[in-house]
């Protein structure tokens, strides 16, 4: 990998000669090139030789500017459209004006969770709550991770059954979560990069519909479980909401109080309607009085989402806390909870709060929740990150980001820091999956995927990049690695519940042999649900 220099004029020149290598190019088209050039950069650095997988961990490198568009060119499938590819039906789809696409960063997962509850309860999911993004990213992942805050980018793919059509899969990742052992109640790191002390505002529906088993009680169990792992320089306040909202323990540090915590939880019984805009307002209220200086200063919002009373928008319910959110960087992360559970709202809540959503529907779901993943979510080690990729109009004829439609940037705000991008903390992975269509006979630059961010102390922006060309891809899905293969699956089983035409779909039955193949291979016991979930789904079909 080489160092370039931040000289503005030279990402064009190495574009042009990088072009060169791999032959004659349109006229139109480089006279585009250098002219996007000038106003967006893409960092970037090649793998070592010989690696299928383009990984870089160093800043401040750049690469080559963002693809210009090509003319339309013959071949294979020239009915199709070139350029980015929508969701949309295709009679609807426009072609893109460059080869870019750019979004925010997720790191949701309730979708999945909440399909598979569904699956279990013997329905198929209504395909509007199916986000495929959040099956991906539900998975563990064998990227390269950082020493320090920010991420690493890892760019590879694989060839499926479909003629000139892969899966292009881009992965961030973020410094591992430090290890924690335990010491009477209270887990000590390892190593001395240990989180900042956090102080965390529950916000608890108590409402009529929290009756059901699998809602309070499971909320209430995993809240007793947190308070005991949660460090003694950590604060807890508890607010709960039915008809109204009620601040029922205010900002505790848990040194020496972690009997009253635990007394107040005890003490949560449901009632009657679901105000959940007046939660989340007296929530974050109660966050900011209780505002710690040098802490992880979190709402979490337990619910199952079925706002019935008061304001259930989510826009306006957020305007309400606009300043508390901006002012102070108060963010949210919602957990859901219950067979019937309202999705649209919690996600957008989540999304719209600078924060993300899980779901938990059993004991494992919320220890994994509450005692794995909620550590991760205390730290924070990028603010408002956004990916772009850029992908290659001389090898890329069409390209499609699977999922992510709620979490689209505009390309000219990958660089604009006032756009908010996603929050993301240490032990994190996020992975995008392309499907991309390459021109016959391709042969070359694919793409190069990018990840800015800005540091959570002191909000400098950051940068690294990643490239893959047409030689490094799997010859097939089967010849990738079990970790490709387990997000290939994860997102052809997404695609299947929302009746979507994923190019090398396999059907659910085929799916759900690989399924059960990467679990044996991974002994993974995610995997196996997700094999036990499609089984689930194809038994209905």
């Amino acid at each position: 990998m080489e160092t370039s220099h931040t000289d503005r004029t030279r990402p064009a020149q190495e574009y042009a000669r990088h072009r060169t290598r791999h032959g004659t190019r349109h006229l139109r088209a480089t006279l585009l090139a250098l002219t996007a050039a000038g106003g967006l950069l893409l960092t970037g650095c090649g793998a070592g030789e010989g690696s299928h997988s383009n990984t870089s961990d160093a800043s401040n490198r750049t690469g080559f500017p963002a693809p210009a568009p090509a003319t339309t060119s013959g071949g294979d499938n020239s009915s199709q459209q070139d350029g980015e590819q929508t969701s949309t039906p295709a009679d609807r789809i426009a072609p893109s004006p460059d080869y870019l696409s750019t979004f925010a960063l997720d790191v949701d997962t309730a979708s999945y969770g909440y399909a598979r509850r569904v699956l279990a309860d013997g329905q198929l999911p209504d395909p509007s709550t199916i986000r495929p993004e959040e099956f991906v990213n539900s998975f563990r992942q064998d990227y390269d991770r950082p020493d320090g805050n920010g991420f690493t980018v890892t760019v590879d793919g694989a060839r499926t059954d479909s003629a000139n059509w892969s899966l292009v899969r881009v992965g961030l990742a973020t410094r591992p979560q430090s290890r924690l052992r335990s010491t009477g109640e209270t887990p000590i790191a390892d190593d001395s990069a240990e989180r900042p002390p956090a102080a965390l505002t529950f916000v608890i529906d108590v409402s009529g519909s929290m009756a059901e088993t699998g809602r309070l009680d499971l909320a209430k169990k995993s809240l007793d479980e947190m308070t005991d792992r949660l460090r003694d320089d950590d604060s807890v306040a508890l607010v709960t909401f039915s008809d109204e909202a009620e601040t029922v323990l205010p900002m505790t540090r848990l040194d020496g109080h972690r009997g009253k915590v635990h007394h107040a939880i005890d003490e949560l019984e449901t009632q009657s309607s679901t105000n959940l805009g007046a939660g989340v307002e007296t929530g974050y209220a109660t966050a900011t009085e209780g505002l710690r200086e040098g802490a992880t200063n979190r709402v979490v919002l337990i619910s199952d989402g079925l706002a019935n009373t008061g304001d259930t928008n989510a826009d306006s319910i957020l305007e309400r806390i606009t300043n508390e959110r901006r002012d102070h960087g108060i963010t949210l992360f919602g957990v859901g909870v219950g067979s019937d559970y309202g999705d649209a709202l919690m996600e957008k809540l989540a999304d719209k709060g600078d924060g993300h959503t899980a779901y938990v529907s059993d004991d494992a779901d919320a220890r994994k929740v509450f005692v794995d993943q909620l550590p991760q979510n205390i730290d924070l080690t990028a603010r408002d990150a956004k990916a772009q990729v850029a992908f290659d109009p001389e090898t890329v004829a069409q390209f499609n980001l699977i999922g992510y439609e709620d979490r689209k940037v505009a390309d000219d705000d990958f660089r604009n820091d006032n756009v908010d991008g996603g929050e993301v903390g240490p032990g994190h992975t996020v992975t995008a999956l392309y499907a991309v269509r390459t021109r016959p006979g391709a042969d070359g630059h694919l793409a190069t995927a990018s990840v800015r961010w800005l540091d959570p102390n002191t909000r400098a922006p950051h940068e690294e990049s990643g490239q893959l060309e047409t030689d490094a891809l799997h010859d097939s899905l089967s010849s990738a690695s079990p970790r490709f293969q387990v997000t290939a699956v994860a997102a052809y089983f997404a695609d299947s519940l929302r009746s979507g035409d994923l190019p090398g779909d396999p059907g659910l039955d085929e799916l759900a042999d690989r399924a059960h193949a990467l679990a044996k291979e991974t002994e993974d016991k995610d995997v196996q649900q997700l094999a036990e979930a499609i089984d689930e789904a194809s038994r209905m079909n």
